[in-house]
């Protein structure tokens, strides 16, 4: 059931362009412990258009991800957007994030992050909201691997909380 749904996630970002109305709000977070570095590697994929449009909604000023004179302004908002729309706890303490940096990818974007230093966590909670502030039936699927061992749950809007123990 998992591998259809993934399937089914990676049909919705290859379909149509960016410029047509996609029929679903979807996105997708991966939080992969390295235990060589001991740092959750967080990776992010949404709808181009969505993202724009939930930057817009949420700071005033629209920006294009295909236009590089707004490069800045995008890593400025994205920056702020993960540190409210994205949470990580490891056994109990809250894990600063560090914002790395987004790539586009056809019509998708990908966004980067790490989080500080942690050792090998039994318990991973997150809390992940991108888009809640534009779309009522954002859908974010939400993926923890530890130590090869992935645990995956799809987040309906409003929920926003996972917790899983390793």
């Amino acid at each position: 059931m998992q591998k259809l749904f993934l399937i089914f996630l990676f049909s919705v970002f290859s379909l149509g362009s960016a410029k047509e109305i996609h029929p679903y709000h979807v996105g997708s977070v991966e939080f992969n412990y390295n235990s060589k570095s001991e740092t959750f590697e967080i990776s992010g994929k949404f709808f181009l258009d969505d993202l724009e449009n939930a930057l817009k909604e949420k700071y005033g000023k629209a920006v294009h991800f295909n236009d590089a004179t707004y490069k800045s302004q995008i890593n400025a908002y994205l920056i702020q957007y993960c540190h409210e729309y994205l949470k990580l706890k490891a056994d109990n303490k809250f894990l600063k994030i560090k914002y790395l940096g987004y790539e586009e990818d056809s019509e998708s974007v990908n966004i980067y992050l790490e989080s500080e230093k942690v050792i090998q966590p039994k318990k991973v909670e997150t809390a992940v909201s991108f888009l809640y502030n534009l779309y009522d039936d954002q859908m974010n699927i939400v993926h923890i691997i530890v130590n090869g061992n992935r645990k995956s749950q799809r987040l309906n809007y409003p929920d926003r909380y996972l917790y899983q123990n390793f």
